[in-house]
């Protein structure tokens, strides 16, 4: 069936074929002769067959590049953000007892020389940030960093992750975490003996020059009360009926040059003539007597057993 219509097909091209020379002919019509121009093809890079054994490898880079394709260079940096400072640039030096000595003795005229210097700094950091935040005023300031310090330690108390990280630094973090996971922290903000000032400010550039980051520390004499517990309910250090007197430098960070950025908590300035800690309360569990079923315990009539000596050879 296939052959036949084949060869029927094939016999009707050539009479049309042959039709068309014909019609050509008589009316003395001549075609365009087709113009051929010399174009060079695009060599496209053939990648290497796998090298075999005893076969010498060639270099794909030459090869790709004789073809005429460049490898792209490939980066194995991860772009990273710094939206904060490290540490604490310039800290702020509070004076002994956070008092003015007398400008007649020797250390009181250095205090105050030191005053001078910083504040004359301090302005000029000042007038920074104001180029990039309008609205920052140092009064307004200092409440708003009150304000940050009690929302952050709200959350820290909370656990509140999200929070947490909104109000303080990537420093400050773990130093506000570390070793809080199985215990369990209260916190309250009494009220303030003192409004909070702006003492010290920086606006130090990290990196590259022109990325700025502003840091303000701020006075705060505040009454607090503290009390953690550890994972099975007992209290380790201070009590939440006892406020207690506190005085704290607070550094508030912020990057400039981030229109999104915020203002805060970087970190603290402990005082050098700061008074020590208080101890944590450490509890231990002291065994009891063994008690048979129907037997109570006398708590009056028993004796906390004393370790026996222990002779020891040297």
């Amino acid at each position: 069936m296939a052959v036949p219509m084949r060869r029927t097909l094939l016999a009707l091209h050539t009479a049309t074929r042959s039709n068309v020379k014909n019609a050509e002919a008589s009316l003395d019509v001549r075609l365009p002769v087709p113009l051929l121009l010399p174009v060079r093809l695009k060599r496209f890079f053939v990648p290497p067959a796998p090298a075999r054994k005893g076969q010498k490898e060639e270099n794909p880079e030459a090869k790709a590049r004789a073809a005429g394709i460049v490898f792209r260079q490939q980066y194995f940096e991860r772009p990273i953000n710094i939206a904060c400072t490290a540490g604490i640039f310039d800290p702020y030096i509070p004076p002994e007892g956070d008092a003015r000595l007398s400008a007649l003795s020797k250390e009181g005229l250095k205090q105050r020389t030191e005053q001078i210097r910083q504040t004359a700094a301090s302005q000029l950091a000042i007038r920074k940030i104001k180029e990039h935040d309008s609205e920052f005023t140092t009064k307004d300031f200092a409440e708003r960093a009150q304000e940050i310090f009690i929302e952050a330690h709200g959350a820290l108390t909370q656990f509140n992750k999200e929070k947490l990280h909104s109000l303080v630094t990537e420093r400050c973090y773990p130093e506000m975490t570390r070793g809080n996971r199985y215990k369990t922290i209260r916190w309250r903000f009494v009220e303030s003996l003192e409004p909070p000032k702006v003492v010290h400010a920086r606006c130090p550039d990290m990196v590259t020059k022109g990325n700025l980051y502003g840091q303000v520390t701020v006075r705060m004499h505040s009454k607090q009360t503290l009390a953690i517990y550890d994972r099975f309910g007992r209290l380790m250090l201070g009590s939440e009926e006892q406020p207690k007197d506190v005085l704290e430098y607070l550094v508030i960070e912020r990057h400039l040059i981030n229109p999104y950025g915020r203002w805060r908590l970087h970190g603290k300035i402990v005082p050098s003539w700061a008074p020590a800690k208080g101890p944590i309360i450490k509890t231990v569990i002291i065994p009891g007597p063994e008690l048979k079923p129907g037997e109570e315990f006398d708590a009056l009539n028993y004796q906390v057993p004393k370790p026996a000596a222990v002779q020891w050879n040297k």
